[in-house]
């Protein structure tokens, strides 16, 4: 285990974030309804990273007629805090990724894909979980709905495509693509060492694309594993 994701407001949190970073293990926020207040705790507890940003998270809340920011703005306001983002164009669209791009930054930024089952796989029906009791969901329009199409039930993105997106919808170099989705993350998860750049003595995991990021080569352990022809 190398990371484990939690609401900071539930009880016990920050003695949890505590345990698990003398476990050196990466506590990280996720699906939660915490205030800026409470965020801010938990990252002096060791809550540096914020899950899947944007998605089943806090913004801006009203409580007894006062506002109250949310994680989403702890994660722009707290410099170190890094976030990663499903950039599927779908759970966050252009406006949201040019956003987080513009105030983290690609050393901030983790591309993640959060892929169900479906990921890759045509439209249609699919299972959410376990197969033999998961939920079942609608994949159309590139992400995968609940039955009654009310909200997102998973992202089928794949890693090239998060890199063509940023690119193309959010307007990022190529290289703050590509390192979003390599060393940053390497370097959040404590394994740039042995991944996350291209340099001897590291993982011989690549993948080459053209210049319209349409993948071309998978190579893994230094050996070819997919090649378009």
């Amino acid at each position: 285990m190398t990371r484990w994701s939690a609401a900071p407001e539930l009880e016990g949190a920050m003695e949890f974030g505590r345990y698990l970073k003398s476990l050196g293990i990466l506590p990280s926020i996720a699906h939660t309804k915490a205030i800026y207040e409470e965020a801010f705790e938990a990252f002096q507890n060791g809550y540096t990273h914020l899950t899947h940003f944007y998605s089943c998270m806090s913004g801006v809340s009203r409580r007894n007629a006062y506002r109250y920011a949310g994680v989403v703005e702890a994660g722009y306001l707290i410099d170190d805090m890094t976030v990663e983002i499903i950039a599927d164009g779908r759970h966050l669209p252009a406006p949201l990724l040019k956003l987080v791009y513009k105030i983290k930054g690609p050393d901030k930024i983790a591309l993640v894909t959060d892929a169900m089952r479906a990921a890759g796989m045509p439209p249609g029906e699919s299972v959410l979980g376990r197969l033999e009791d998961g939920l079942k969901v609608i994949v159309e329009d590139d992400v995968a709905k609940l039955p009654d199409r009310s909200a997102f039930a998973g992202s089928v993105a794949t890693t090239i495509r998060l890199v063509k997106n940023m690119i193309n919808l959010a307007d990022v170099p190529v290289i703050d693509a590509v390192k979003m989705m390599t060393a940053t993350p390497a370097k959040i998860m404590n394994v740039y060492d042995k991944m996350g750049s291209i340099e001897v003595g590291k993982n011989a995991d690549l993948v080459i694309f053209d210049d319209d990021i349409n993948l071309h080569t998978t190579i893994i352990g230094g050996k070819i594993v997919y090649q378009f022809k």
